[in-house]
């Protein structure tokens, strides 16, 4: 009598557990769990015949797309946890950092990006059009969330949807990591009144470290971050530079001059006047 040969279980392993498969009414895999075969069929190319480095510019630009999805996800939660209070704000400092990190790695990724050559660029370059990067609407949340609100680009968007038009206005009404922020200073006893007054309180928080260090460190965090979106801000211009010169965006857009005129925007004006008042 042949013994019965034991069952046909494949295992998937993240970290110290396994997974056999079969055990669960829908099958899960690596592929179905992140949606692989959706997300490896999501870039299709305009040029005809098709130019070799339009599937880089595609890749690199959802990528982007990607971490911009996880930056509003984790900066949301940043701001509700200071809203939340006391208790969470060491939960806030820990998701700051993990912030810091993935904008140091969209600045590299510009790296990638410049493996392409202007002339490369230019064989599909033109199949953009009327599409540009202005019309990035996760981009834009995440500056109005960060604090940096300027309804006035509701007024120039082209081409976006009636539900990316709620999500802006949302955030434009919503509080900004800025707001929340300036709560926590209020809820240590310190005056907020105005930015003047405001500014008088994070001197006292900076020369009283041992009684306000978090709110420093917080304020601090806020400064990378504004660092950080800035140093993207400045890379990004100097590739646009390098693959078009001086021509016009795709959008309509001044391109390189309008990207140059972004440079010196902050989120948090008063954290770095602040360096000059300690």
């Amino acid at each position: 009598m042949t013994p019965a040969e034991p069952p046909d279980e494949t295992f998937v392993s993240f970290g110290e557990e396994a997974v056999a498969e079969g055990q669960r009414e829908r099958q899960l895999t690596y592929g179905s769990y992140l949606r692989l075969e959706d997300l490896l069929d999501a870039q299709h190319l305009e040029s005809d015949p098709p130019a070799h480095d339009e599937l880089l510019f595609i890749t690199v630009h959802q990528v982007y797309e990607l971490w911009f999805q996880q930056l509003l996800h984790e900066v949301e939660a940043v701001r509700d946890a200071l809203a939340a209070g006391e208790g969470r704000v060491w939960w806030a400092r820990h998701l700051m950092n993990r912030v810091h990190v993935v904008e140091r790695v969209l600045v590299q990724q510009v790296d990638v990006l410049e493996t392409m050559t202007p002339q490369d660029f230019l064989e599909f370059r033109q199949r953009l059009a009327p599409a540009s990067g202005f019309q990035s609407v996760q981009f834009r949340e995440l500056e109005f969330l960060s604090g940096a609100k300027d309804p006035g680009y509701l007024k120039r968007f082209r081409g976006i949807t009636a539900a990316e038009r709620s999500r802006l206005d949302r955030r434009l009404a919503e509080p900004s990591l800025w707001d929340v922020f300036v709560g926590l200073v209020a809820a240590r006893g310190l005056p907020v009144d105005d930015d003047a007054t405001l500014t008088a309180s994070l001197r006292t928080v900076a020369h009283d470290r041992g009684t306000h260090g978090e709110v420093w460190a917080l304020a601090e965090a806020l400064v990378l971050h504004d660092e950080l979106a800035a140093a993207w801000r400045a890379r990004h211009v100097v590739m646009v530079e390098r693959m078009i010169g001086s021509r016009s965006g795709t959008g309509g857009s001044t391109g390189a001059t309008y990207l140059r005129s972004r440079l010196d925007l902050k989120y948090y004006p008063l954290l770095w006047e602040l360096r000059s008042a300690l």
